[in-house]
């Protein structure tokens, strides 16, 4: 979500009800070097709790880059295992890392070590059908300091293509104590609540659902509480 979810969208989420909101991914060493748009990028939205998602493959980088976030005001860490694209995974970062999860728990190692803030871990249910490998790097993950995971239900070779497997994730949900959210392909109540489901996590996160109209994550949050909201046009403006 480079480049969509930025503090202004994150802003309007937040304004309509979003539970959570996450930065734009932020690569560590770019960050590290003072790179102008990566500290942009670190722009808290709002009052909710500033979760700030990190992607990167040396664990020096991703240790420098965290104690940058906490100074900028971040309150969480989240490291992404999770991005397919070819000029991430090429840098053997984002869903790259689930090929090798030694080298992946040591990010995790580096960015708990470096920062007393919650980490918490994004990533795709493996890098194709033959490794599907979520299960396994989560719980190394929470052994390692991860206080969340998230799963989006493809695996990497799939991109985009094909539909989310949300009962995948079940299984990462069976083989940790702490919470699962569940992603990919969830636009509204419907698909929310059949994601949760089939998946047995403990929360939804919008990702590609939610753009273009930030306020779709509070009404589905509030749709699954029982309440039903519609923002009236006008408040749906940019914040001045």
């Amino acid at each position: 979500m480079a480049g969509i979810t930025d503090r202004l969208f994150r802003v309007l989420a937040e304004r309509f009800g979003a539970g959570m909101v996450v930065s734009e991914m932020i690569a560590s060493n770019a960050l590290g070097v003072g790179n102008e748009e990566m500290v942009r990028k670190l722009g808290r939205p709002g009052t909710l709790p500033h979760m700030v998602q990190l992607a990167g493959c040396e664990a020096e980088w991703m240790a420098r880059g965290a104690k940058i976030a906490r100074d900028a005001g971040a309150d969480i860490i989240d490291i992404n295992f999770g991005c397919p694209a070819k000029r991430v995974t090429n840098g053997y970062a984002g869903s790259a890392l689930m090929r090798v999860p030694d080298h992946a728990m040591t990010l995790i190692d580096a960015v708990v070590s470096a920062t007393p803030l919650p980490v918490t871990v994004k990533m795709r249910s493996g890098w194709d059908d033959d490794s599907l490998n979520a299960p396994e790097i989560a719980r190394r993950a929470v052994d390692a300091g991860a206080q969340m995971i998230t799963v989006h239900g493809r695996t990497r070779q799939q991109f985009y293509k094909g539909n989310a497997r949300w009962e995948l994730v079940r299984a990462v949900v069976e083989a940790v104590d702490v919470p699962v959210v569940v992603n990919g392909d969830i636009v509204d109540l419907a698909t929310a609540r059949e994601a949760l489901q089939q998946s047995g996590a403990a929360a939804v996160m919008l990702g590609r659902g939610a753009r273009g109209r930030p306020w779709a994550v509070g009404q589905i949050g509030d749709a699954l509480a029982g309440k039903e909201t519609q923002p009236a046009p006008k408040a749906r403006r940019l914040p001045n």
